[in-house]
């Protein structure tokens, strides 16, 4: 049996109110299901299961404010007994088995029966807990289910009120970003981030030239709803430079480095009238470029939506964060907490450039990686950037 809990889906996230369950006790589960809704600070995140199994029990209740790390459910591994399989094979307590010394009609006395009536020996869940507090009823006079744990049907029948089943529950709010509360968890993340994170940057011009030319002669073949947008190559480029680089792509927690056995990088999307999230785009080292342009394209669709998913927000290994077209030529970027390491790139621009000893006219991007000097050191991350610029220079490579 483990414990399914609140996860953390943001840098200073303290916690979220729990929106709706979208599955019923006794209903099996595969790894990546969404199992909840949780609305933060970010808005309404689809909550997944990283398991297979049946969820066994709820332990909290739509409307709840759940503190990160509590226990939201209990999830049964397959093949594991249940809470009534399990009551059945327990054995009886000794008083209640029959013994040479003790007549079969015996009964037990109070202070050997497995769950006495007094409350710090009553076994109870702690949503049944709440609810019967809220109810005013005595944990003392509730009856145990059939495993001699009290839970939030026992409860629930006590007070006359059946479980509500997951259709006839009030819909939830309409999903969408709250933008003073997106602010504030945007200014708690970079307060972090420049309280905790000792910054050092490292700065390349480099030449795109040759990936926007590869790139127009691809999307010439293409619909015009098919094409491609360079953002797409260049998030190819940057996670296969983290792949190259594993000192460069995890986390710094516990004061240590942890190296990520993944290549999930954040995307800064920016939310009109909000600021930026980072969703990441999980295992993007293992992606071809055509499909990276689909999940671009869904991801920015579900962050300014409010529809992602807690594994996008909570599972990102290094961040990507690019200005785009008509905006600056360059950036110095925040590095996302608990990660060590993000790119920043500014919009691409023809300048003069020396090519062969002569001033030709060429696309160029200024690219700036910020690393946190705990984990690795500034010429590491010149040899970061010296590697993505290699890939960016022969981009029918990526």
């Amino acid at each position: 049996m483990s414990e399914f809990r609140m996860p953390s889906l943001g840098a200073d996230m303290e916690s979220g109110r729990l929106v709706e369950w979208l599955k019923s006790p006794g209903t099996e589960v595969e790894r990546g299901d969404i199992i909840a809704v949780v609305d933060t600070q970010k808005g309404a995140i689809e909550i997944e299961v990283f398991e297979d199994g049946v969820l066994e029990e709820i332990l909290a209740e739509p409307g709840e404010e759940i503190p990160v790390g509590r226990t939201l459910a209990y999830i049964r591994a397959p093949g594991e007994p249940g809470r009534e399989q399990r009551a059945a094979e327990k054995p009886k307590p000794e008083s209640e088995a029959e013994s040479p010394h003790t007549p079969a009609t015996a009964k037990p006395t109070p202070s050997a029966t497995a769950y006495p009536p007094s409350i710090p020996g009553i076994h109870m869940t702690p949503a049944a807990r709440r609810l019967a507090a809220e109810h005013q009823v005595d944990p003392s006079t509730l009856k145990a289910g059939p495993d001699g744990v009290i839970g939030l049907s026992e409860v629930q029948a006590a007070i006359g009120a059946a479980p509500t089943p997951l259709e006839a529950r009030p819909k939830p709010k309409a999903r969408g970003i709250d933008p003073v509360e997106m602010r504030r968890a945007i200014a708690a993340a970079m307060m972090r981030a420049n309280r905790e994170i000792p910054h050092y940057y490292v700065t390349s011009t480099i030449d795109m030239t040759p990936m926007m030319n590869w790139l127009s002669a691809r999307n010439a073949e293409r619909a015009i709803e098919d094409r491609l947008l360079y953002a797409a190559p260049l998030l190819r480029a940057v996670a296969l430079s983290f792949a190259k680089f594993p000192d460069l792509n995890g986390t710094f927690e516990k004061g240590a480095f942890v190296p990520a056995d993944r290549v999930n990088i954040g995307m800064a999307i920016a939310v009109r009238g909000c600021g930026l999230i980072t969703p990441a785009i999980l295992d993007a080292d293992r992606h071809d470029v055509d499909t990276l342009m689909t999940k671009l394209n869904d991801l920015v669709k579900r962050a300014r939506a409010g529809g992602l998913r807690s594994s996008e927000l909570s599972m990102g290994t290094a961040t990507l964060t690019n200005l785009g077209d008509r905006t600056a030529d360059g950036l110095m970027p925040i590095i996302f907490p608990p990660q060590v390491a993000i790119v920043g790139c500014g919009q691409i621009s023809e300048r003069p450039w020396v090519v062969k000893g002569e001033v030709v006219a060429r696309q160029l991007m200024e690219m700036t990686f910020a690393g946190d000097h705990r984990a690795s050191d500034g010429r590491r991350g010149a040899q970061f950037l010296s590697h993505l610029a290699s890939l960016l220079g022969k981009p029918e490579g990526l």
